[in-house]
């Protein structure tokens, strides 16, 4: 089986070899110290829509926004042969493919559909890392003596998540997460691919740099201005002068990376390193009272995440997209952290005040917490005069009321009063 044929999206369920892909055959895989398994669920959400309506079957879906700004959220392997990928424009997307249906996003199903998905990957292995509503890593050193090789438990997996929930999942076996992640990319759609330890260097070095965890844009220009093209281009530079080209340390990740030793372990617990939200304007608006009120009503949304998850932020940062796509985002680090809405959107005001674009035409904004702690540590210390009670407390009673009766019942009384241009 050729590389080529793997390029092309074609499923596939092989080993890396010495001289290429070869097909699984019946003696047993060298898999003994690939022990970590990626799982990428196949075009998830279309897959979710297709099970919910057979009859889209076979024909191309697209999930995302029908507004004038829609954006692509997902395309099936159909759709996707028109050349329609997530995050193009809507209308874009019809052009090439008109004949799609279309269908909005259904956040709630495809998060029922992800836990039942999780609860079977946790039932072969605790050691779980989601990564995602529709990947994740395992470690499956522990489940080898239950169940058998990691080829064995890949193979489990897949027939377990189609016969119980009817969609397909593509895996990569490894030693370690990078390799891994590379194998169920390459077999997709409804494949599995093991790169056994002793392959991987045969297998990445052919690829693009572009292939390497941490190769942007920007750094991909900087590796081919060096006459880097390939992965085992990288990998026969001398680490000392992808350190003196590149920084210290991605200098040293990426000539690592190039012989596909990456130490991460699967973790089963991932902090959030941020919480935000952001909302996109049917058409530019440039009222800066309008503005004020969606920063309001994004605040509102963030602090009660933050509240939900039991952390609170430190910093504060505002996201803000003109007309011509050109964004600007400004941040401020409080004196400690918080989850209180009102405490973050006076800071959002502020940066939005300070940014210079009141007035000027945004397609976008967005509010973002970053610094997060657990809520727990803060220590606030009361003012003169301050009331024991204040407003952390006056939001929690409104998350209570949200809770039994819906995110409408309760909320600042801007957000009554709206105008023709508000979300």
């Amino acid at each position: 089986m050729s590389r080529r044929q793997l390029e092309r999206g074609r499923a596939v369920r092989g080993t890396v070899t010495a001289d290429g892909i070869a097909p699984l055959g019946r003696a047993d895989p060298d898999d003994a110290d690939c022990v970590v398994l990626h799982i990428d669920m196949d075009a998830f959400f279309t897959s979710v829509e297709e099970l919910r309506s057979p009859g889209l079957r076979g024909r191309p879906v697209i999930v995302g926004g029908t507004g004038p700004r829609g954006v692509v959220a997902a395309a099936n392997y159909p759709a996707r042969e028109y050349g329609v990928h997530s995050a193009m424009p809507m209308s874009r997307a019809l052009r090439m493919c008109p004949d799609a249906v279309v269908r909005p996003p259904d956040g709630a199903a495809y998060r029922r559909v992800s836990a039942a998905v999780m609860d079977i990957l946790r039932s072969v292995t605790p050691e779980v890392e989601q990564l995602s509503v529709d990947e994740a890593f395992l470690d499956v050193s522990g489940a080898r003596r239950r169940l058998g090789g990691p080829v064995r438990i890949a193979e489990l997996i897949r027939s377990r998540v189609h016969g119980e929930q009817g969609l397909t999942c593509s895996v990569g076996v490894a030693a370690t997460k990078f390799a891994a992640k590379l194998a169920s990319t390459r077999c997709k759609p409804d494949g599995l691919l093991l790169i056994p330890t002793a392959h991987v260097a045969a297998f990445l070095h052919p690829l693009p740099v572009g292939a390497l965890w941490g190769v942007g844009d920007k750094t991909e220009q900087a590796l081919r201005r060096l006459g880097l093209r390939t992965v085992g281009d990288v990998a026969r530079t001398p680490p000392e002068t992808l350190r003196h080209e590149l920084g210290q340390a991605l200098g040293a990740h990426l000539a690592e990376l190039a012989w596909g030793r990456d130490p991460r372990p699967v973790t089963t617990e991932t902090a959030d390193k941020s919480v935000g939200a952001e909302e996109t304007f049917d058409s530019d608006v440039r009222d800066p009272e309008t503005i004020r009120r969606e920063l309001l009503r994004l605040t509102e949304k963030v602090a009660r995440r933050l509240r939900a998850s039991g952390q609170a932020g430190r910093t504060v940062v505002v996201k803000l997209r003109r007309a011509d796509f050109r964004t600007v985002t400004r941040s401020r680090t409080l004196g400690e952290p918080t989850d209180v809405a009102r405490e973050v959107f006076t800071a959002a005001g502020e940066l939005y005040e300070a940014s210079g674009l009141s007035g000027v035409p945004l397609r976008l904004v967005g509010v973002r917490m970053e610094g997060l702690v657990p809520a727990g540590q803060i220590h606030h210390q009361l003012a003169l005069d301050e009331p024991d009670q204040g407003w952390r407390a006056a939001e929690r009673v409104q998350d209570e009321v949200i809770r039994r009766f819906g995110a409408g019942a309760i909320g600042p009384a801007a957000l009554a009063f709206r105008d023709e241009d508000d979300v």
